[in-house]
């Protein structure tokens, strides 16, 4: 898991490098690799491509492209460390819609660590100047069609292998990407051809990476190490793009990954597909 928290961290740093590029364009390039991979191990183990809850799939497919395209625009409007720690804002999104639409019922000690991560959220966009109030609207409904994805992915459970929840996201962003493309392509020149190329491999890298550790270990104790990412990001971030933070920005990023740690133990979420971007 720590490996593809890595290989996550340097995937979005390349996004943010090939931000010149339009969000359509990055996310067929990272969605293409995966494809290729995820199509041949279904054709190679002979399981059956459309699966068996077609409809469920399609709209985990749609809602994950969506999740994607709408993180990749994000990048381009805040820095590395700041997007990626906004977007781990999922889980309290699927509480209230799980609350609101399927009658789930919330600990009040949760509540409590939801309000933790709420608060963070107040500190980064009042405290990182790069967090303007349209920046932050895509990256909160990235979180949203991201809760969405992951309470579809509940409901499809294990009548369906992994690999074909994977690959219905991948040909669904794939076909969003390219259908993109279509209005904003910008032929890459020299080099950048390798970078697009690269980020296809660093993103079937860390999908690989991490549905085996989902394999190896039990999810509640493998998928609070996932926010290892933000770490690497901010890294990344510093290192890489120079981006700046504040005592407070820091703070709320913290707050943040604390609450959605502290209830994750709490709840000890199963399900190995839980945590799949």
């Amino acid at each position: 898991m720590l490996l593809s928290t890595l290989f996550f961290a340097m995937m979005n740093s390349m996004v943010k490098y090939l931000a010149d590029y339009g969000a359509f364009q990055l996310v067929f390039f990272r969605s293409l690799g995966t494809l290729v991979f995820s199509m041949s191990f279904l054709l190679y183990r002979k399981i059956p491509i459309f699966g068996n809850q077609t409809k469920l799939l399609f709209l985990r497919g749609f809602t994950g492209a969506s999740s994607m395209v709408l993180f990749f625009l994000a990048l381009q409007f805040m820095t590395l460390g700041s997007a990626v720690t906004l977007r781990y804002t999922a889980p309290l999104f699927v509480a209230l819609l799980t609350v609101m639409f399927m009658g789930e019922k919330i600990k009040f000690i949760q509540w409590i660590f939801f309000a933790i991560s709420f608060a963070g959220v107040v500190l980064v966009k009042g405290f990182d100047a790069t967090v303007n109030f349209f920046g932050l609207t895509i990256i909160i409904l990235s979180s949203i069609t991201s809760a969405i994805t992951y309470i579809l992915i509940s409901k499809i459970g294990s009548k369906d292998h992994y690999m074909v929840i994977i690959n219905y996201f991948m040909l669904m962003a794939t076909l969003t990407g390219a259908f993109g493309c279509l209005f904003e392509w910008k032929t890459p020149q020299g080099i950048a051809w390798f970078y697009f190329i690269l980020l296809g491999i660093m993103g079937l890298i860390a999908q690989v990476l991490m549905t085996k550790a989902f394999q190896i270990g039990p999810a509640h104790t493998i998928a609070p190490f996932k926010f290892v990412e933000v770490i690497f990001s901010l890294a990344f971030g510093v290192l890489v793009f120079l981006d700046v933070y504040t005592l407070y920005s820091l703070l709320g990023m913290g707050m943040i990954i604390l609450g959605l740690v502290l209830n994750a133990r709490y709840k000890k979420v199963k399900g190995r597909d839980y945590y799949s971007f």
